[in-house]
Parts: structure tokens; sequence; C-alpha cells
């Protein structure tokens, strides 16, 4: 947490222009690769600034890692319902256009953070985790709907389904990062969605 929650809105806004600076620091260089000199000059705040929000660079780190599945889960509008066959497929159609606009290059932000963090922080390991189970909750939603609506088979199970397609994202994400080719991703989606499809009632 930070040392001041802040409780005004210039203080608030300072803080969020920190956060983002640092989110978008760690996005393209990485957390090892990214000082709290570097977040200071982007954020264009003072070492009294940076100080007054976050203790050290760890507890910034815990922050970003908040911040960066927020940034995730907002740039999937389509998370709010997904509980219809042709909405999975608009989803998964957004997520690989999302790769084509960004020209393959970052992969995924939470799944960049787990690779760097998860093995040498395990409270940033459990809030990551944590993130993926948020990522995870209107998938399984949208499938228990589809299943009480008589789309999906009863004996189908919602969790596992949306775990598989998580996987299956983040398989299709790394691929298409290391072959800067968004049809990696598309090429795995299209095979989860097959997958799903042989649960249809």
């Amino acid at each position: 947490m930070p040392v001041t929650e802040p409780v005004t809105d210039k203080g608030r806004a300072t803080r969020n222009r920190v956060l983002d600076a640092a989110a978008a620091l760690v996005f393209e260089h990485g957390v090892a690769g990214t000082s709290l000199d570097d977040v200071r000059a982007a954020a264009n705040v003072s070492k009294g600034q940076l100080y007054h929000y976050f203790a050290d660079k760890e507890d910034l780190v815990h922050a970003v890692i908040d911040r960066t599945v927020q940034q995730v889960l907002d740039a999937q509008p389509r998370l709010i319902d997904l509980s219809s066959w042709a909405a999975i497929a608009a989803w998964f159609d957004d997520l690989v256009q999302l790769q084509i606009d960004r020209d393959a290059i970052g992969g995924c932000p939470i799944g960049s953070l787990a690779g760097e963090l998860a093995e040498t922080d395990d409270q940033a390991r459990k809030e990551l985790a944590a993130g993926f189970d948020r990522w995870e909750a209107p998938i399984r939603e949208g499938l228990r709907q589809m299943q009480a609506d008589g789309k999906v088979r009863r004996g189908a199970d919602p969790a596992r389904l949306a775990t598989a397609i998580l996987a299956a994202i983040q398989g299709g994400l790394v691929l298409t990062q290391t072959r800067r080719d968004p049809q990696q991703l598309r090429i795995a989606l299209d095979a989860a969605y097959t997958y799903l499809r042989s649960f249809a009632a």
C-alpha cells in the first residue's frame, strides 16, 4: 500500500500519474529495467512526491500490478457479457485485433510480470494470481449463464473451461510476441473456440 493515500484531487492525480508512468515503463522495460528515477522523470514528479505515496520500488511495483491488471481488463469491454457464442467469438476477434494494433509487441502485461516476479516475490505472485482470477471471473460467469440458458451442456465445468480459455490466450500471446505474428493468437483462440463448442448443448 502507498505510504499516504491521497485525500485531494490533486494528490490522486499525482499518484495516478506516477502509477501510469511506472506501468508504461515496466511494460516496455520490465521491472528490473525500470528505476525509480526513470519513473520520477516520466511522471514529472519530485523525489519527495514519489516517496510521499510509495515507500520504495517494491511498494510501487505492487501498485503497478493492480494498475496493470485493471488496464488489461479495461481493454476488453466485451468481458461485461460473454453469455453467447457470438459474444465469445467477438471477444476473441477483439483480442487478435489488439495485437494487430500493437504490432504484436509486448505480449500480455500480466503474464510478463508473472514471468519476472512469480519466483522472486511471493506477494507479487499472489497478486498476479488474483489478477488472473479477475480475468477468469467474467468468462466463468458467461459460461454459467450459457449453461443456464441451455447453450452449454449441464455436465460442462465453466471454471475449467475458463481456465482453458485463459491458458490459450496466454500461450497465444507468448507466441505472438516472440514471432511478432498476431495470427499465432488467432490459431490459439480458434482452437479454444472449437474446444468450447464441443460442450455446446
